[in-house]
């Protein structure tokens, strides 16, 4: 799978566009990233634990196995523009903030119903701020995690052979092969 393929995928997965795709598609390297660029190993744990209750390990394995911190920081460094990057950094520290405001405890410390309780409500705080959002108007940074979460995730090796069906050398076409409710999508 090429990468304007899996990002079409994933953009279809999640209705819509993906923030630094483009800039991806092209192969960019930044020449110099901002300091809003560049993470800590902290920050990449932060957001594996992020990405982990976003998609956590089930009969398939989680964010984390994908790491996808890692992911998040590759992106966010080589492929965002400055403004982009600038806004995933500060939300990093809103998500921080709202951990503590809500739970008065580091996101970190929370149970994994508390981080999924919070995680909700700042998806929804994300919907909200994109149905008013206007033409040039920042992204929202939760939605940034989300999209990053999830692109990288299903394209990563874990995603792509065991959470989606995974043929490494697929057959011919089959326009009529049975579909049952529940079944995986295919990942090539």
């Amino acid at each position: 799978m090429n990468r304007r393929d899996a990002l079409s995928r994933v953009a279809l997965i999640l209705g819509g566009t993906i923030i630094g795709a483009e800039a991806f598609l092209s192969g960019c390297k930044n020449p110099s990233p901002s300091a809003a660029g560049t993470f800590s190993a902290d920050d990449i744990a932060f957001l594996d634990e992020v990405g982990e209750t976003i998609l956590p390990a089930t009969t398939t394995p989680g964010a984390k196995e994908a790491k996808i911190g890692q992911f998040m920081k590759t992106i966010v460094t080589d492929c965002y523009e400055e403004k982009d990057q600038k806004i995933f950094a500060e939300g990093i520290g809103k998500l921080k903030e709202a951990s503590k405001k809500k739970y008065s405890k580091d996101f970190m410390e929370l149970s994994a119903a508390e981080k999924h309780d919070l995680l909700v409500e700042l998806d929804k705080e994300a919907k909200d701020y994109n149905k008013t959002k206007k033409e040039g108007a920042p992204n929202h940074y939760f939605a940034m995690v989300k999209q990053l979460t999830v692109w990288g995730y299903f394209t990563s090796e874990p995603g792509a052979t065991k959470a989606l069906r995974y043929v490494p050398i697929p057959g011919h076409y089959d326009g009529n092969y049975p579909y049952k409710k529940g079944d995986k999508a295919w990942a090539l």
